[in-house]
């Protein structure tokens, strides 16, 4: 198929461009390339390509900034949203719509499943939630995939930091009272890989299977690299005042995957350990000629 592909400068695009462009004919664009908020820039470009499918993964995802930067947030991960959707209905083109747990508040208390209440407790969450409900609206070939604690060799990210503060202190201090699926952006890609490839459309919660606490991740980091001499002590939220609150438990339930029949994500350890193992420290250039934003999650 032909696959176009936003976001493509992000830890979860580049490893789209390198999963889907084994199976399809993929035209992937990072953000200097297309400002998916220009409306008429959006419709041309996809009229121009005519994919087959739109896996749109370029949002705003600086969290505790997006308190500040409502108009940014809203003009990327809503409003940007939106043109794409409406513009892939104008083909008939699937699309996929990477969605985050932040749509949730957290006070569930264990994990959620696809049926489960929104309820997005600061502008980021709220800005990707209206960019669902811009797809779900207009764009009824689509798939909206909520993942979570997102990570892969190309971003900043949790797992990223945790490594290279052990390599310059002794001690980490990490909270323990907020509980999510930590995810593997090459696992994400596959999923959404073969998503892509059925007719069964609807909201899926796509992320490693399984939860942990941040301080529990920590550890398993280190643990898992050998950093065993360095002391990781528990703190609570709390004890951080941040801009942008968090849910506390947003980890998820693949009820969806298991519905549908789909294979599910391998659990949370094992996709660590082979991140660790095969794409810890490595780095690809990406095709600028080909390959906007940030990826969600």
């Amino acid at each position: 198929m032909k696959v176009l592909i936003t976001g493509a400068g992000g830890q979860l695009g580049r490893d789209l461009v390198r999963v889907l462009g084994r199976r399809h004919d993929c035209a992937a664009y990072t953000r200097q390339q297309l400002d998916i908020a220009d409306e008429k820039a959006v419709r041309r470009l996809i009229a121009e390509a005519k994919p087959e499918v739109i896996v749109h993964a370029a949002a705003y995802t600086k969290v505790d900034q997006a308190e500040v930067e409502l108009e940014e947030t809203y003009r990327i991960n809503t409003i940007g949203t939106g043109h794409v959707a409406i513009s892939a209905e104008m083909i008939g083109a699937k699309m996929v719509y990477v969605s985050t747990d932040y749509v949730f508040d957290g006070t569930k208390g264990e994990p959620y499943d696809e049926q489960d209440r929104t309820n997005p407790l600061g502008v980021y969450g709220k800005s990707k939630l209206l960019g669902e409900q811009f797809v779900q609206a207009v764009c009824p070939h689509h798939f909206i995939v909520r993942t979570s604690w997102l990570y892969g060799k190309d971003g900043n990210n949790f797992v990223t930091k945790v490594l290279a503060l052990a390599e310059r202190q002794q001690e980490l201090v990490v909270v323990d009272d907020q509980f999510g699926s930590p995810t593997y952006t090459y696992d994400l890609a596959e999923c959404i890989g073969r998503l892509l490839e059925t007719d069964r459309y609807g909201t899926y919660h796509v992320a490693n299977r399984g939860y942990c606490s941040r301080w529990t991740l920590a550890k398993t980091i280190l643990e898992m690299t050998g950093h065993t001499g360095i002391a990781v002590r528990p703190a609570r939220s709390d004890d951080y005042v941040l801009p942008a609150p968090r849910p506390a438990h947003s980890a998820f339930s693949d009820r969806g995957l298991r519905l549908a029949g789909l294979p599910r994500m391998r659990d949370w350890k094992s996709a660590l350990e082979a991140f660790l193992r095969n794409d810890w420290g490595k780095s690809d250039d990406i095709d600028d000629r080909r390959s906007s934003n940030e990826t969600a999650g």
